[in-house]
């Protein structure tokens, strides 16, 4: 019988992911899974059971919430034999969305059941894939190297992120709505001194994303064409344009919609290092710590329990 720790945050969704634990423990129950199951107090006591779990030797690690528990999940078991489990109960829940466990644009009440049960079902088939992280190496704020499973934020990305987890209200993919028109009205570009696979710029920008998979902020495509298993990250710098321009544009990058525009500038590397005057890295919805930032592609870095490899074209 194979054995998965279950590690809660019961705080996500506004108490969701508390509520669905019962129903998943069961699910797998019901498919012969032994289950041990960890309602986490903090984001520490999170990272420290799964941490356990892993070294404990057991099956696998299944983690319901939010990015951040998803975050946590993938730190733990990247580079190591176990597979990883992400049930979706959270706000962005954008891990999800990006290994397709979820449905892209924010869903109503179905889609979230319908998500939840395809990720706990994935888990109870023993179905797993093998995809590609990010890894940030810098003064980071949990240690000197953190794995990334979306996108490592750093200008008005990073800061429409910060407003959004900050807001009194959390309303969900509507906070990052509102935060996007909050920040345009005062944002200004930003200096660069950027490394893209050993050549050296120095760019003003809107925005520099460096993205393993692709969707961020509740639900926006920022790099549309990711692949998980391509051994690359997609680099998008959206350089300064006025802001008529800008807000005309936003509904394109936040959809992911096919479009050219000369100041959206797409790359792919191996390795990218972020650097600038004043800039913070965000990544999976979490601070990760100040510039300079070096990211690199972490090909096969994690397994984890999906029904088939998501390539976004």
């Amino acid at each position: 019988m194979r054995q998965v720790a279950l590690v809660v945050n019961p705080a996500a969704g506004h108490g969701r992911a508390r509520r669905l634990t019962p129903a998943i423990s069961e699910r797998l129950s019901d498919a012969g899974v032994r289950v041990t199951r960890t309602l986490a107090q903090s984001a520490e006591h999170a990272s420290a059971t799964c941490a356990d779990a892993v070294a404990s030797g057991v099956d696998g690690v299944v983690v319901v919430g939010g990015d951040g528990m998803a975050h946590i999940g993938l730190n733990a078991c990247a580079r190591t034999d176990v597979p990883l489990g992400v049930v979706p109960a959270g706000t962005g829940n954008d891990f999800v969305r990006g290994t397709g466990l979820a449905a892209p644009a924010a869903g109503g009440r179905r889609d979230r059941r319908a998500a939840w049960q395809r990720a706990t079902d994935a888990v109870a088939a023993g179905d797993v894939r093998t995809i590609d992280l990010a890894e940030v190496r810098g003064d980071l704020h949990r240690g000197q190297l953190e794995y990334v499973g979306c996108v490592v934020s750093t200008g008005y990305d990073e800061k429409v992120n910060a407003r959004a987890n900050n807001a009194p209200v959390d309303l969900g993919h509507l906070s990052y709505v509102g935060a996007v028109l909050a920040e345009v009205r005062s944002f200004a570009p930003l200096r660069y001194r950027l490394d893209l696979d050993g050549a050296t710029r120095e760019v003003d920008a809107i925005l520099v994303a460096v993205a393993n998979s692709g969707i961020f902020g509740g639900g926006i495509r920022i790099a549309p064409d990711y692949d998980l298993a391509d051994r690359l990250l997609d680099v998008v710098i959206v350089h300064p344009v006025a802001l008529g321009t800008l807000v005309r544009f936003l509904p394109h990058l936040a959809t992911g919609r096919p479009f050219d525009h000369p100041a959206v500038e797409r790359l792919r590397v191996r390795r990218a290092v972020v650097d600038g005057d004043g800039l913070h890295g965000m990544a999976d919805g979490e601070p990760l710590g100040d510039v300079p930032l070096t990211v690199s592609a972490a090909p096969g870095a994690l397994r984890i329990y999906a029904p088939e490899l998501h390539r976004a074209h």
